[in-house]
């Protein structure tokens, strides 16, 4: 037998080993949770700056008298 029917050999038995291993995911990869990627403190902060330049923007456009 030759080296490059021996490879193509094991790489068949790889591959053949594999298929039938398809979609058995280990538990540990999957996701779990709501993990998210970032805090809670770091988000209401987010909140409170978006919200509040929108106030801020309406109550100076009804204070100036509408397109300024």
């Amino acid at each position: 037998m030759t080296t490059s029917r021996r490879l193509a050999d094991k790489k068949v038995e790889r591959f053949e080993k594999n298929i039938t291993k398809r979609g058995a995911v280990p538990e540990t990869t999957t996701k779990k949770g709501s993990n998210y990627p970032v805090g809670p403190i770091v988000l209401g902060f987010f909140v409170f700056v978006v919200i509040g330049s929108s106030l801020f923007q309406i109550i100076r456009t009804a204070t100036s008298g509408g397109m300024a």
